[in-house]
């Protein structure tokens, strides 16, 4: 029997949202949060969501369940009111340089101090300048302009499995910190981001590196190179009025060109050669009864650094490829020793850059096992939202921008390289590496194995040979943390298991844009199509692997495409 609510005057049916704010929001109106995310666990401390029932009382919607024949306003002169004093109070403690905060124009106090037309705050000033936290290569922390709302320790919490900042002391002394004080970089902080994507002001960002990138831009006889991931081309539209999930990547590699970039590639050809070396060690593993399995994928630095913190047991078991941004790193240099760009004369003048939707990859990029004589594979990392920043800069209009090609010699890409960006994808583009069939048929079926979807955990098996592999695909680190235990318990046997610590893949990565609001299904379905449309779908069906294994990569494959991490 249907249940019904009266929202506003208006009859509303329900049937198995959790709360209320879910059946208000179903039906259009936008009730105000801060500290609310279906993703995480309900916390209520906000109160910018309340709601007033029929007799005058108010509740809050997020942690309040939906009960038939249940009465309330949304929008009454008394909510109004009251969701204009938390306002202002919270702006009587908070630093309102807008303009030079890096958050200006995405924060949510700031949206909402403006839908609620707060021009004067009643409440004398409380605001305390609290130290930048800026030790860490992916994130910057700026206690002065955190709200309470918890939504970052949640997130680090509940959905890493991390844990590595939370509320300390109590009342009006009580701010989010790391344990004992340390900075950020000191902690068992795995650089993923999703805390900064979750963060409604500015108190925790992404590191910003695009000035250092503008100067090698505008830096004479300095060749400039950029790779641009796979997950880019799916959400960089998304803040130029294009529809959510949308691919842009010709208009991608046309803006880079206009800002200046000399040289611009696809990193999913590098993720073909990811695939290329990644199915040949995991058969290798396969035919080894010595070998150590299961096997672990290598493409994410939040996935690596959470082992090395908290299994480092399982070190072996991951694989040795590098990830597609680091083999690539390698790749642009090297070539460009032997076919310097217009003002470059070796490989060490060209600046290497990447555009990625992974704060951790700015970690990445710093490790010691990706210098070589001191010099880092990839110079720089940029976000995507740091790159429609600079889009912005520039004063482009990207929306009217021509699609453009990504230039020579390493202008073609698989769909296997390009459905890296979505959690299953490297999954699968290995198992259309592996797998004997090779029709469109058995394209087709693998499509149908349940490799890719956006659930958290997904177990499938495959016929191989004589044998049966049992694979594993999880995203988020919680996820995987509970795979891992199932793992080393018995409960669980896997041959090969894809790990991304985002939720959702690199599509949901901390450096994408809107953060936890991004419509991540949308941009998933734009993955499938740009997939689908694609004349090539296997990595070994590119033709630059050919061209690489007997060129630049000969007899240096392991030089250049692999690393060991240890313990």
């Amino acid at each position: 029997m249907a249940k019904y609510m009266i929202i506003d005057g208006k009859q509303v049916e329900f049937d198995k949202e959790k709360n209320i704010l879910a059946v208000v929001r179903n039906m259009g109106i936008d009730l105000p949060t801060f500290c609310y995310y279906p993703e995480l666990s309900t916390y209520g401390a906000c109160r910018m969501c309340m709601v007033e029932d029929a007799w005058g009382g108010m509740t809050a919607a997020c942690s309040t369940p939906p009960k038939d024949g249940m009465e309330i306003k949304t929008n009454s002169p008394k909510l109004h009111q009251y969701r204009k004093m938390i306002l202002e109070l919270l702006l009587s403690s908070h630093c309102r340089e807008c303009l030079t905060c890096e958050k200006n124009g995405d924060c949510r106090l700031q949206e909402l101090a403006d839908r609620f037309g707060i021009r004067q705050i009643r409440f004398p000033t409380d605001y305390k300048q609290l130290d930048k936290d800026i030790s860490s290569k992916a994130i910057v922390r700026d206690p002065s302009k955190c709200i309470l709302c918890g939504d970052c320790i949640r997130t680090c919490s509940e959905l890493q499995h991390v844990g590595a900042i939370d509320f300390v002391n109590r009342g009006s002394d009580m701010i989010v910190s790391t344990a004992f004080g340390k900075d950020i970089a000191d902690t068992n902080c795995v650089n993923c981001g999703q805390c900064a994507a979750a963060c409604p002001t500015g108190a925790i960002t992404i590191k910003n590196d695009t000035e250092a990138v503008w100067k090698a831009l505008h830096k004479k006889n300095k060749p400039v190179a950029v790779q641009i991931a796979p997950a880019v081309r799916v959400a960089l539209g998304d803040e130029f009025g294009f529809a959510a999930g949308e691919n842009v990547i010709g208009k991608i590699a046309a803006v880079l060109k206009r800002l200046g970039f000399d040289a611009v590639y696809d990193t999913s050809l590098s993720a073909d050669l990811t695939i290329m070396e990644e199915a040949k060690e995991l058969l290798e593993r396969l035919s080894d009864p010595n070998a150590v399995l299961p096997m672990f994928t290598s493409c994410c630095p939040g996935w690596i650094k959470y082992a090395e913190e908290n299994h480092p047991d399982l070190l072996d078991n991951i694989s040795t490829c590098k990830s597609p941004m680091e083999m690539f790193g390698p790749v642009i240099k090297e070539h460009f020793k032997e076919h310097p760009l217009e003002g470059g004369q070796k490989g060490e003048d060209v600046v290497s850059v990447a555009i990625m939707p992974c704060t951790a990859k700015k970690y990445e990029a710093s490790r010691e096992e990706f210098k070589r004589n001191g010099i880092p594979d990839v110079d720089y990392v940029l976000t995507t939202v740091e790159l429609i920043k600079m889009i912005k800069e520039f004063g482009i209009d990207f929306a009217s921008l021509p699609e453009e090609e990504f230039d020579e010699p390493f202008r073609e890409y698989s769909g296997a390289g390009v459905i890296f960006a979505v959690t299953g994808g490297v999954m699968e583009a290995a198992v259309r590496k592996v797998v004997e069939d090779k029709t469109q048929k058995a394209l087709d079926n693998i499509k149908y194995l349940g490799l890719r979807g956006l659930e958290g955990v997904k177990v499938c098996e495959l016929p191989y040979g004589e044998r049966t592999l049992r694979i594993g695909v999880v995203n988020g680190l919680a996820n995987t943390e509970k795979l891992i235990q199932k793992i080393k318990s018995g409960e669980e046997t896997f041959d090969f298991v894809e790990v991304m610590a985002c939720p959702k893949g690199c599509i949901g990565g901390g450096g994408q844009p809107k953060g936890f609001r991004a419509k991540k299904a949308d941009r998933a379905a734009g993955i499938d199509q740009a997939d689908q449309v694609l004349p090539l779908r296997r990595s070994e069906d590119n033709p630059a692997m050919e061209r690489l294994y007997n060129g630049l990569l000969k007899g240096r494959e392991h030089e250049l495409l692999h690393v060991h991490y240890t313990k």
